[in-house]
């Protein structure tokens, strides 16, 4: 529980005007907040104005939050709002020049829309729960998430985690990431979906 008590103390040390705080808000929920975005498949400065817009709305509503720890789901949520407001308002101002030699090829794509959409709900499901964690947690499994990965003695150098602490904080990380709702709700569905090309009959 320390990385929630963590959260909450951040949480309320910003509320008061802490720029350490914030800043450490900041540094952890990034790569949620980009990870998700990504998904909508932003131009570059789209993605930083959405960004940008996402931290003005958390800095507007950090006093309101009821719940600290519900921090990371409403950052997706507000990402999503914001994302899909400026693929809207883009596709009203910016219309496509059928002369443009992307366009036909924009008009016929290999990519799947509805595996693109699913692709997107489980990196911003994993990125949810990953934000979750300590901040040790997450530098252990992203080092043993490389390929190939560092030896234990590496991860222990640059983490400061014992090397004897370092199977047991992956699965204490993997088991928090397990009981995460946003996680358990992204397996619960992909065990109840049926595989590609699997028999309806």
């Amino acid at each position: 529980m320390d990385h929630e008590l963590d959260l909450v103390v951040l949480v309320a040390a910003a509320r008061s005007g802490d720029q350490r705080a914030w800043d450490d808000i900041v540094d952890r929920f990034t790569p949620l907040l980009v990870g998700l975005l990504r998904g909508y498949r932003l131009s570059p400065v789209e993605l930083q104005d959405v960004a940008q817009t996402v931290w003005l709305r958390v800095i507007e509503h950090l006093g309101a939050l009821v719940e600290p720890r519900a921090l990371p789901a409403w950052i997706s949520t507000t990402a999503r709002r914001e994302a899909l407001h400026v693929i809207r308002t883009s596709r009203r101002v910016d219309p496509a020049d059928p002369q443009d030699e992307t366009w036909a090829s924009r008009l016929v794509s290999d990519a799947d829309p509805e595996e693109d959409l699913e692709r997107g709900e489980r990196r911003a499901a994993v990125l949810e729960g990953f934000a979750s964690l300590s901040l040790r947690q997450r530098q252990v499994l992203l080092l043993l998430c490389q390929d190939p990965p560092p030896t234990y003695a590496e991860v222990s150098r640059r983490t400061g985690v014992p090397i004897g602490a370092i199977g047991p904080t992956r699965a204490r990380a993997l088991q928090r990431l397990r009981r995460e709702p946003c996680v358990r709700a992204l397996m619960a569905d992909v065990a109840v979906r049926p595989s590609r090309g699997e028999s309806h009959e």
